[in-house]
């Protein structure tokens, strides 16, 4: 929740979250990130997001979207899992592992399996909406 109230911070602080542009930060640009109040101010995290910007276009170049690889997991298709309560959903899954473990090797820094899965849900490899919940369906 805190850094969903920052979104605004971090899209001004990152250009609009233009990967080529933060994979060009320079130390200039980070000590002003390290200033910026509108941001949680780490300087691992702003590093390690610069870091990240940079291996994103390293995979965009080898798969030729960011998007190819991520699905790749899935194997392209969306998981629909068949929880009856909230309490059944998984921090992380085996899947989300896989992809922490490639995306590490891949040089990327603070992608642990829980992140990992947190992105599934968010861009929608996997349905975790409760079998009751009305946007199950969709």
């Amino acid at each position: 929740v805190t850094i969903l109230k920052r979104r605004e911070g971090y899209r001004k602080a990152f250009a609009n979250f233009d990967a080529k542009k933060v994979a060009k930060f320079n130390q200039k640009q980070i000590s002003k990130l390290l200033q910026d109040e509108s941001i949680i101010r780490n300087k691992l995290k702003i590093n390690s997001a610069i870091n990240n910007a940079k291996q994103f276009l390293n995979v965009q170049e080898e798969f030729g979207t960011f998007d190819k690889y991520i699905w790749s997991f899935v194997n392209h298709k969306p998981i629909k899992n068949k929880f009856k309560k909230l309490s059944d959903l998984p921090a992380s899954t085996e899947i989300s592992e896989n992809m922490s473990k490639d995306l590490k090797k891949r040089g990327f820094n603070f992608v642990g399996p829980t992140i990992c899965y947190a992105l599934m849900q968010a861009i929608g490899m996997v349905n975790d909406h409760t079998v009751g919940c009305f946007r199950y369906q969709k």
